[in-house]
Order: C-alpha cells, then structure tokens, then sequence
C-alpha cells in the first residue's frame, strides 16, 4: 500500500510539472524570434549587418516602447516622438545597411510584420471562439 501512495505522489508531482503554463514571457520571446527572422529575412541581412543591427534596431525599438508608455493616451505626441526616434537611428541604420532604400524598409516592414501578427491573433481568436482548429 506504501508504494501505491509513493507512485501516486509521484505521479501528481510530475503532473504539475509538466502542465504548467508557459511563462509570461514565453510568448514574447517567441515573438521577437519570430520578428527577428521576418526582418532579417525581409532586409536581406548578411551576417555582419545582422550581428550591427540588432544591437541598434533593439535600443530603437526600446525608445519607441518608452515612447509609448510616456504617451499612452496621446497619439500625437507619440507620433511626433517616433518620427524623432526615427531620424535619430536613421544614421545609425544607414552606416550598416549603406543604402537610404533599406533604411526606409525597416519601417514598412516593421508595419508589415505588425498586420501580420495581428491578422494571426484574430484568426486564433475566431478558431477558439468557433472551437475549431486553425489550419
């Protein structure tokens, strides 16, 4: 009887081991990888120019989270504080892309990857509201 209780604890243990949720964070880290690939692959970075830009890319996407908390319920002010982020880096992006072309598709594909990203929360959102499974 002392084994079947022993192999039932043990048994509950491992089971609140491994369905435990995710971290919080989890599911951000998985979306910045993603990111990072999407914009590597859609910038056609090389090696070099990937190992330069993510270093400057991360300090400018931080200074756009900041700008957006300093402005939570005023679009313009953050507007006109990321056209300053923006002309601020622009330099920085240009010495390891060499091409103005490339520097500006950061910011289209930014908004790119963020529709993308959208459109998939939604159809998760609609698949789990139908109880279906996306395909």
């Amino acid at each position: 009887m002392k084994k079947f209780y022993l192999a039932l604890l043990f048994f509950l243990l491992l089971h609140n081991y491994f369905c435990k949720a995710q971290p919080p964070n989890a599911r951000v880290n998985t979306i910045e990888v993603i990111k990072m690939a999407f914009i590597t692959r859609e910038l056609n970075l090389t090696t070099d120019e990937a190992q330069k830009f993510w270093p400057v890319y991360n300090g400018y996407f931080n200074e756009i989270k900041q700008a957006r908390k300093d402005h939570p319920n005023d679009e313009i002010a953050f507007d006109e504080k990321v056209v300053g982020i923006r002309k601020k880096y622009k330099d920085d992006f240009k010495q390891i892309l060499n091409s103005d072309d490339r520097v500006n598709r950061i910011f289209t594909v930014e908004n790119k990857f963020r529709q993308q990203l959208l459109r998939e929360l939604q159809n998760r959102q609609r698949f789990k509201k139908f109880d279906q499974q996306p395909r």
